[in-house]
């Protein structure tokens, strides 16, 4: 979890399901619906949505994600990103280069499991955060999450060996229901590979007045099998995970 997306990502979806429906739905319904483990995708979050709101006929996918690109990118999302005027541009970044350099500095290999677009992915990757070519499995790499093609791949790029008793630990961090399913079916499809699943709520969820979704968020995270909760994605620190990975899970 690197950056903010509830006026981004989570707005398109909003937009996008006033667009074909005339109504938005309260970031609630929205936790609530990626609570479920199933909606990682946002295209398939704003159709399901839609969906359950009654809407009907329900548009063509494919008119979604057009639509859906137009509120996020403003764009074309292969062009240079100076052009772009969508809500991609209101993403506040939750950590700074420095944070991966600790870990590089310490010999710990890094590397991202996104469900974002390619674009998107390595504008915050490469341009914003000014990371050099990392390791990045995004939408389309892998079957979105979460099935656990992309994270197994990922693991053994940064392992450089076949995962395994012999092969070091790996850890996720992630913000969503999803992002812990992913290691929980990695563990099935890896079992002799030691695997750390670690969770934060997402931003949205850290100011005062949302205390109480933010526990319920955090339960659900903790109920799909979350070794560690975290406050936030910067307390993070290479001392705190190589602790915890040398207690286990």
């Amino acid at each position: 979890m690197v950056r903010d997306v509830s006026g981004s990502y989570r707005r398109a979806l909003s937009e996008t399901v006033h667009h074909y429906g005339g109504w938005r739905p309260e970031p609630a319904s929205i936790d609530a619906l990626k609570g479920e483990g199933r909606w990682n995708n946002d295209w398939e979050a704003s159709m399901e949505l839609l969906r359950r709101g009654g809407h009907s006929p329900l548009p063509a996918f494919d008119a979604l994600v057009t639509v859906f690109s137009a509120f996020y990118f403003g764009g074309d999302p292969e062009a240079d990103p100076a052009s772009w005027r969508g809500f991609i541009g209101s993403e506040p970044l939750l950590v700074s280069r420095g944070f991966f350099e600790a870990f590089t500095d310490q010999g710990i290999a890094w590397g991202f499991v996104s469900g974002a677009e390619p674009a998107s992915a390595r504008y915050v990757l490469n341009q914003r955060l000014g990371l050099i070519a990392p390791a990045l499995i995004a939408m389309g790499d892998a079957p979105d999450k979460p099935d656990p093609s992309g994270l197994i791949r990922l693991a053994e790029a940064l392992a450089g060996q076949s995962l395994g008793p012999q092969a070091p630990p790996i850890a996720y961090l992630g913000d969503t229901v999803a992002d812990v399913m992913t290691v929980q079916r990695a563990r099935q499809a890896q079992p002799q590979q030691r695997w750390h699943s670690l969770a934060v709520a997402p931003p949205h969820l850290h100011a005062g007045e949302h205390l109480e979704g933010r526990q319920a968020y955090e339960q659900g995270l903790l109920a799909a099998g979350a070794d560690r909760l975290l406050s936030h994605t910067a307390s993070l620190t290479p001392a705190l995970l190589l602790d915890w990975l040398e207690e286990g899970p």
